[in-house]
């Protein structure tokens, strides 16, 4: 059976493989498969975390290995080199295997270190590359019309040096770009104030983490997810059309956040692990008429007169299907401040949760489920400390009698419960 495959599906197979040292054994089996291996490889993995082998070779040694298996190839379309573990590569070596493929390279995943620096933008631009994600590399001397990327629709660069310019220009230097993740990037001062501006008529999606700006501007009218993770900044500015539909931001720090005019079509809204003023945030987001999922996850308020109507958000995000928030209930963050007849009849899911239990708690659920006839699936969250007092575990005995009461009420209901 094997014997009768096309060269072609083999070579579709050892690429699914893609671990090169696999790769290699399996190509060893006959005579066709090392004609599928040279021929019809399409993609092929170097990392130093899936094979054992490499930690007992020194740093040339590996170098012979990678540069004997990527020139008895011909056409590869994906190459990923994962050295993560420190050591120093030849840079003349390193360019060989890149030169060697770059015209036929679709896909470039590069994380490791070469004694000179090499410069991967000289190399790979002006070329057939659709994915380029770099790791632990320094950028510099961008020239957007000789170092250009036609075709890249993918860009991610995790620890990597840069200044504010030279991103900008790598940005414009990719005229088809869809997909940015910035992870943890060391940007170079070329100021007192680190500031980004970033302009691109074709990003989709853009992905920022572990990163501290003083000002960060981004213009794209194509955008459709912005998830910022971990980062801080004084400002953060969205220059765009009203195509975002997803809205993330997990444990930012920002002082001034303004998303203009591209808030119409979000259907998505997630926040956690941040500090704002709900007034203006409300503000932003309400003419978010379509809004389906909003998450509100340990939020804290800068005016601590501040709540959460939650007759308001009935009212005004007619088609929200999943409402996620947990709070300390002692400081009334979340309440109905008027009681209406709107109710929340597009809400299939709830999400709720205390960050400490709290007699209230079961009264304030009860009446929100009130609000929501058609919910099919709640989930409380709580958090349970080691050492309970005694009016702790009565509080706590308490809510889950109420909530065998209420389980029954709704029995319709798909109830689950996540206690930490």
């Amino acid at each position: 059976m094997m014997k009768n495959l096309p060269s072609e599906v083999i070579g579709n197979i050892l690429s699914r493989v893609g671990v090169a040292r696999d790769v290699v054994l399996a190509s060893a089996t006959c005579r066709k498969w090392r004609d599928a291996f040279r021929n019809h490889l399409h993609s092929l993995t170097f990392n130093f975390n899936d094979s054992p082998v490499y930690r007992d070779l020194l740093t040339s040694q590996i170098e012979i290995l990678i540069t004997l298996t990527i020139f008895q190839t011909n056409g590869l379309q994906g190459l990923s080199i994962i050295m993560d573990d420190g050591d120093e590569f030849s840079a003349s070596t390193v360019a060989a295997w890149l030169v060697y493929t770059r015209d036929s390279l679709k896909s470039l995943y590069y994380n490791l270190r070469t004694n000179p620096s090499i410069n991967i933008l000289d190399i790979c631009g002006r070329r057939k590359l659709e994915k380029l994600v770099i790791v632990h590399h320094t950028i510099t001397g961008v020239e957007p019309n000789y170092q250009r990327f036609p075709c890249l629709t993918l860009l991610s660069l995790s620890y990597v040096c840069i200044s504010a310019l030279d991103l900008s220009l790598l940005l414009n230097a990719c005229p088809k770009i869809e997909s940015l993740s910035l992870i943890n990037l060391e940007i170079t001062l070329s100021d007192s104030q680190v500031t980004v501006e970033l302009n691109s008529p074709t990003l989709k999606s853009i992905y920022v983490e572990a990163i501290s700006l003083d000002k960060f501007i981004l213009e794209a009218d194509s955008l459709e997810d912005l998830h910022l993770k971990d980062c801080a900044m004084e400002q953060f500015d969205l220059i765009g059309n009203e195509e975002l539909k997803l809205f993330k931001f997990d444990d930012v720090s920002v002082i001034h956040l303004d998303l203009g005019e591209s808030v119409e079509n979000l259907e998505v809204v997630d926040v956690s692990n941040f500090t704002f003023s709900w007034f203006r945030f409300f503000q932003m987001i309400s003419g978010s008429t379509h809004l389906k999922v909003l998450r509100l996850w340990d939020v804290a308020f800068e005016d601590t007169e501040e709540v959460v109507d939650l007759e308001a958000i009935a009212r005004t995000f007619p088609y929200l299907s999943n409402l996620s928030f947990i709070c300390d209930l002692r400081e009334h963050l979340f309440q109905f401040v008027e009681e209406g007849p709107y109710k929340m009849n597009n809400l299939a899911v709830l999400e709720v949760g205390w960050t400490a239990i709290h007699d209230e708690f079961y009264p304030f659920l009860e009446n929100l489920l009130e609000k929501c006839p058609n919910l099919k699936k709640l989930i409380i969250h709580g958090t349970v400390s080691d050492a309970k007092t005694q009016k702790e575990c009565q509080t706590l005995a308490s809510f889950t009698s109420s909530m065998v009461q209420l389980m029954r009420q709704y029995n319709h209901v798909d109830v689950h419960f996540e206690y930490e």
